[in-house]
C-alpha cells in the first residue's frame, strides 16, 4: 500500500436527499463543498479545511426504480462509517446529538485506546463517533 495517504470519501446512496442533507449538514455540522449548480450528489467535507483532497461523505440519490435497502443491519453492505472527534468534545457531542433527538448508543473497540458512540442516519446507516482516550 505504498503511497496511500488516507481515505478521501465514502459515498452513501440515500432515499431522501433533503432529509440526509439535513442530517449530515445541519445535525452533524458537516460542510457542503459541492457547488449549488451540481445536480445529483452532495459532497460534504468531514473535518478541518486545508487539505487539497478533503475527507468527504458524498450523498447520492437512490436511482429511480432501485429497491429499498435491507432493513436488517446484518444484511446491509455498509456496517457503519466512523467520524473522529477531538477528545475534549466527546461528551459534549454525545449530549448535543442526544438533545437533538437521536438515539445514541455506546460502543467499544477491543484493541484501540478510543471511546465511541453511534447514531443512525435517516437511511439507517450507523455513524460512529470516536475519540482517543486520555492516557
Amino acid at each position: 500500500m505504498a503511497g496511500i495517504r488516507g481515505l478521501a470519501e465514502v459515498v452513501l446512496i440515500v432515499g431522501d436527499m433533503q432529509e440526509s442533507l439535513h442530517f449530515y449538514r445541519d445535525t452533524l455540522g458537516l460542510t457542503v463543498i459541492s457547488p449549488p449548480e451540481l445536480r445529483g450528489p452532495d459532497f460534504l467535507r468531514v473535518g478541518a479545511e486545508g487539505s487539497s483532497v478533503p475527507q468527504q461523505i458524498v450523498l447520492a440519490p437512490r436511482p429511480p426504480g432501485a429497491g429499498a435497502p435491507p432493513t436488517e443491519r446484518a444484511q446491509r453492505v455498509l456496517h457503519h462509517i466512523g467520524i473522529e472527534l477531538e477528545p475534549e468534545q466527546f461528551e459534549a457531542e454525545w449530549r448535543r446529538l442526544e438533545g437533538a433527538g437521536l438515539a445514541v448508543r455506546t460502543g467499544e473497540h477491543p484493541f484501540l485506546p478510543v471511546r465511541a458512540f453511534y447514531v443512525d442516519d435517516p437511511d439507517g446507516n450507523e455513524v460512529e463517533f470516536v475519540a482517543a482516550r486520555s492516557i
